[in-house]
């Protein structure tokens, strides 16, 4: 990679230019993120998983800048135009825009006003005009006079747009555009649709809008942008025509010197035409698609860590579960699941109104409770959600059974999916979607890698993102957590399977092809005898994958089978075996990092070695807590201002976050309420978490309802 990417690299992520430079050497190798930021630390300098993301992301996007790069100089070099001057501005930028600028002139455009004067043989007028080389432009104009060009007037019209083209296409012209406006306001108003529209109510706030560019909150600025493409608003920036045209006609003398008399008077119209027609609307679209590429990163950076937090949600573990997705004509669907998530039975029962079949409710969940040894019970919280948990209450459970609220967000995007088709193909959506329920409950990360994250009710603004950008980081955020957590390698299903580093879907349905066929692996180094896992593939994964009673302890840890050599040494060393070492803290204890220091593993290493050491194929997820909304609430007609309630944190925004408190609609507990102007509403509450909630505000005609976050809280 070319210093210049790797030094620009650098100092836009506030790293040193070696650990670019071994990162982005590490991708050629095709080294994966999950496997560079946990085993190869002593190159990265212990760069995190973010952090080598990060870097991924821009070596990527330079290497499609350098191929842009070669286009665009061959081009200019088939037009005849390149001089050595241009090429070297070429290969030095670092920007995307900048290159832009300086390919501009040569990229091949439509049919323009300039084309149709050229055609017309007006180009050699407008360029003594460009070069300040006449003092009379009327007197030289009439030389163009032709059967086509009817008078002087005509002429100096077209070599006119010939100018203001040239103008509109200069690159320090157009950097200083964008600075100008980019210091100025965003401004919005409301179209003929959207005052006629009951659906654009709900942009009413920016129907008459004016904020400074760089200021605006990322959520206005997705907010105004999709109100505009749904046709109810007109947006620009309100950069001033007088003062814009000034910088461009000044731009314009500091290169060609200032034109005199009439020149000038032909230049300034020229200059007035060319930000009216070509720059504003140009400068103003790109000024604008910064902007938003700003909103898009921090609200993917919003969605990304909520998705983090929700994969990483505490599980239950693996227990019989009874799953129950609620409702009320349809009835309660019900799932009981054994400790590996297999469906037992299903059914369904009618506890509530139309039918009112408590009675014979509560003997069917009995009866299957004691049938299928039943340990906890999930109840999706949707529809029915709390009459549902009230139900279950009233309920004998078995000793330590628990009952637990779910999301539901995804579940019936699941339920009609080919995957689901695929496990399930002899049952319907409403038992694949209490399935999903149980599972979620069991284990959060194993069910939830199987849905499209955009469905599972997290996002802020992820339809309005850039798509491309979007998938990129949660695809990234997926695969980091499963990696952070580990798999099972011999009951981990190919949809989690495939997000371990170096497998993919692919090599996922080979792995789980060859253990149907010979059964449970006994060792991590049987998967080189997957088909098509090859020893890179062997050499990213292994670290990641987990072997329960393997015959090498080893085997269900994070310690890479490259270290393996390491500890048997350090084994050794305290005369005793391997398997005596593994999850004895107190001989790990003994040893000294220093002593096993070589020169493939440095220090860095060596402590993450002992570390899982002392605590093996420890999951780094909470352990899940119990938790119940305040029973006498139910709707939010049962809500008054000041009421203080337990909630549930739901999702969180750039502008607050919502909390659930055990009724239809969730409160939204806004940035303000939260602490100090500026606040972060990532960095105060975390998704899934526990919070207390007082009732600020009560809207009925609209369903909402503001709350404030009170001091004490606690993770779910």
């Amino acid at each position: 990679m070319k210093e210049i990417y790797i030094q620009h690299i650098a100092g836009l992520l506030g790293l040193k230019d070696w650990q670019v430079e071994n990162c982005a050497g590490l991708f050629e190798d095709g080294d994966t993120i999950p496997f560079i930021s946990r085993y190869r630390k002593e190159k990265t300098g212990g760069m995190d998983d973010v952090e080598v993301a990060e870097v991924r992301h821009w070596v990527d996007v330079f290497a499609e800048m350098e191929k842009r790069k070669e286009t665009i100089l061959r081009t200019i070099g088939e037009a005849g135009a390149l001089t050595d001057e241009l090429r070297a501005k070429i290969e030095k930028t670092v920007s995307s825009t900048e290159l832009e600028d300086l390919y501009l002139p040569w990229r091949p455009k439509r049919r323009t006003r300039a084309t149709v004067a050229r055609e017309l043989g007006l180009e050699p007028l407008a360029d003594l005009m460009w070069n300040n080389k006449t003092r009379n432009p009327e007197q030289d104009a009439r030389k163009f006079v032709t059967d086509k060009v009817a008078d002087a007037e005509a002429a100096l019209a077209g070599a006119r747009d010939i100018v203001a083209e040239r103008l509109s296409e200069t690159a320090v012209i157009r950097e200083n555009l964008r600075g100008i406006f980019r210091r100025r306001r965003i401004t919005a108003g409301v179209t003929k649709a959207g005052r006629d529209s009951a659906e654009a109510a709900k942009y009413r706030s920016y129907f008459d809008f004016k904020m400074p560019l760089d200021r605006i909150p990322s959520h206005n600025l997705l907010a105004i942008l999709r109100a505009e493409n749904e046709g109810f608003l007109n947006v620009g920036i309100d950069a001033d025509p007088e003062k814009c045209g000034a910088k461009i006609y000044y731009d314009f003398c500091q290169e060609h010197g200032y034109p005199a008399g009439p020149l000038a008077d032909q230049i300034k119209t020229a200059v007035a035409d060319s930000f009216k027609r070509l720059l504003e609307p140009s400068i103003s679209g790109e000024v604008l698609r910064e902007a938003k590429e700003r909103a898009d990163v921090e609200s993917i950076r919003v969605f990304g860590e909520n998705l983090r937090q929700l994969l990483l949600s505490a599980p239950v573990g693996a227990k019989r579960t009874m799953a129950i997705d609620p409702g009320y004509r349809n009835g309660c669907k019900i799932a009981c699941l054994d400790e590996q998530g297999n469906l037992l039975y299903h059914t369904i029962i009618y506890p509530h109104p139309p039918q009112n079949e408590k009675v014979k409710s509560i003997m069917a969940v009995q009866q299957m409770l004691e049938r299928y040894g039943i340990q906890a019970v999930a109840i999706g919280d949707g529809t029915a959600s709390r009459e549902t948990e009230d139900f279950m209450r009233r309920i004998q459970l078995p000793d330590g059974c628990k009952v637990w609220t779910v999301s539901e967000d995804g579940a019936s995007i699941y339920s009609a999916s080919e995957i689901a088709r695929e496990e399930f193909p002899d049952e319907d959506v409403t038992v694949r979607g209490a399935v999903s329920i149980g599972r979620r409950l069991m284990d959060p990360l194993a069910e939830l890698v199987k849905i499209d994250p955009k469905n599972l009710g997290i996002g802020q603004y992820q339809h309005d993102v850039d798509q491309a950008l979007l998938k990129e980081k949660l695809d990234n955020t997926v695969e980091s957590c499963v990696n952070a957590v580990g798999v099972g390698l011999n009951t981990a299903s190919p949809y989690l399977l495939a997000y371990v580093a170096g497998i993919g879907p692919a090599l996922a349905d080979n792995i789980v092809a060859w253990r149907s066929e010979h059964g449970a692996f006994r060792s991590r180094a049987e998967l080189r005898k997957v088909p098509r896992l090859g020893p890179k593939a062997f050499e990213q994964c292994a670290g990641f994958l987990r072997i329960r009673d393997a015959e090498n302890p080893l085997d269900n840890s994070a310690v890479h089978p490259e270290s393996y050599g390491i500890v048997d040494r350090m084994a050794r060393s305290l005369g005793v075996t391997t398997k005596q070492l593994v999850g004895n803290a107190e001989l790990c204890a003994k040893i000294h990092a220093k002593d096993f220091v070589t020169d493939t593993a440095g220090l860095p290493t060596i402590n993450d070695i002992l570390k899982e050491l002392a605590k093996p194929g420890l999951d780094p997820r909470e352990q899940a807590a119990e938790f119940s909304f305040a029973e006498d609430i139910h709707t939010i007609e049962d809500l008054k201002v000041g009421m203080e309630l337990p909630g549930i944190v739901t999702n969180i925004t750039n502008f607050g976050a919502f909390v659930d408190i055990g009724i239809h609609d969730d409160g939204l507990v806004h940035v303000s309420q939260m602490g100090p102007r500026g606040t972060d509403p990532t960095k105060v509450v975390k998704l899934h978490q526990q919070v207390r909630v007082s009732v600020t505000a009560v809207d009925l005609d609209r369903g909402r309802i503001s709350l404030r976050l009170l001091p004490t809280s606690s993770s779910r």
